[in-house]
C-alpha cells in the first residue's frame, strides 16, 4: 500500500550542496555572468528532501531543521499567478529552445515543492506547510493557458510541463518528479483530483516511453525538431531510477521492462558511443 514516507530517491549529493548559501542558510546556484547567484525552488527542493530523506535514517536534528529550513522557504516564496494559481518562479532569465523570460515556472519545481511541503506537515502538524502545498497543486489543476503546468494532447493525454513553451516539449524527467509530487499530495490529502491526475499522468507516461526510445539511448525530450534531443548520460540514467520507481508505485511491468532496456543501452559502449555522438551532432545543429 502506497503511504508518505522517505522521498523516492535518496538525493544525499543534494542534501549537503558545497555552493553559496545565504544568511539563513538556504542553497543558491551560482550561474556566473549576467544571471549570477540565484534561487532556484527545484534546488532547494531537492537539497531539503535529501536531508528528509537522511533525518529519517539518522534522526539528526541539523538534517531536520535544514529539512525545515527548506520548507519554511517554500512557504515563504509561493507567488500567485494572475490567473489565479500559484507557484514558485524563477527571477532568472533562462536559455531554452525559446528563451524564458523572468518570472518562469516550471512542473518540475511545483511537484518537488509539495513533496516536500507535505512532508513537513506530516513530520511537524504545522498547517502552514499543508495550506502551501494546496495552493501550489492549483496549478496541476489549471492548463499551460491558464497559468498552470498541464498540458493535454490531442489524443487527450495529460502532460505536465517543466518548461512552459508553446508547442510543449514533454521533458521526461520533470514530468516523472512532477508526477511524484501529484502523488504526494493525494496521500497527504486523500483528494480525489490529486488522485485522478496522478493516475492520468501515469498513463500518459506509460502510453508513450516508446516515444522515448531510440532504439540505442533515451530522449530527453519531444522538441520536434529532425534531430531528437537525446538524453545525457546523466539524465539516461536519472530515467531508469525514475522507471523502477514508477514500477514500485504502479505495478506497470511496463516501467520495469522499459528500465531493464535502458539500462542495458548504459552497459553497452557500442551504444554509448553511438548516443555520444548523436549528442554532438544535435548540439551542432541547434545550439
Amino acid at each position: 500500500m502506497r503511504q508518505l514516507g522517505e522521498y523516492y530517491m535518496l538525493f544525499a549529493e543534494k542534501s549537503d550542496y558545497p555552493g553559496h548559501y545565504d544568511p539563513s542558510g538556504i542553497p543558491m546556484l551560482d550561474y556566473h555572468g549576467k544571471i549570477g547567484l540565484q534561487y532556484n525552488p527545484i534546488a532547494i527542493a531537492q537539497w531539503g528532501l535529501g536531508n528528509y530523506n537522511l533525518y529519517c535514517r539518522t534522526r539528526d536534528e541539523e538534517r531536520k531543521n535544514k529539512f525545515l529550513a527548506a520548507g519554511d522557504w517554500l512557504c515563504a516564496n509561493l507567488e500567485p499567478h494572475p490567473l489565479g494559481s500559484w507557484a514558485w518562479n524563477h527571477h532568472f532569465d533562462w536559455e531554452y529552445r525559446s528563451p524564458l523570460k523572468a518570472p518562469w515556472y516550471s512542473a518540475l519545481a511545483q511537484g518537488q515543492g509539495i513533496s516536500l511541503l507535505v512532508r513537513a506537515h506530516r513530520e511537524t502538524g504545522d498547517a502552514a506547510y499543508l495550506e502551501a502545498a494546496g495552493r501550489a497543486f492549483t496549478s496541476f489543476q489549471r492548463s499551460t493557458r491558464e497559468g498552470g503546468v498541464t498540458f493535454t494532447d490531442e489524443r487527450g493525454q495529460l502532460w505536465f510541463e517543466e518548461y512552459i513553451v508553446s508547442p510543449p516539449t514533454h521533458i521526461l524527467n520533470g514530468f516523472i518528479w512532477a508526477t511524484w509530487g501529484v502523488l504526494d499530495y493525494f496521500l497527504a490529502t486523500k483528494s480525489d483530483i490529486a488522485g485522478k491526475l496522478f493516475e492520468q499522468a501515469a498513463f500518459t507516461i506509460r502510453a508513450n516511453l516508446d516515444q522515448y526510445d531510440l532504439g540505442f539511448w533515451s530522449l530527453y525530450e519531444q522538441r520536434g525538431t529532425l534531430l531528437p534531443m537525446i538524453a545525457s548520460p546523466f539524465y539516461h540514467r536519472l530515467h531508469v531510477v525514475q522507471l523502477r520507481v514508477m514500477y514500485r508505485l504502479t505495478g506497470d511491468e511496463m516501467f520495469a521492462r522499459f528500465a531493464d532496456k535502458w539500462e542495458g543501452y548504459a552497459r553497452s559502449r557500442t551504444k554509448r558511443t553511438r548516443a555520444l555522438c548523436y549528442k554532438s551532432a544535435f548540439k551542432l545543429c541547434y545550439y
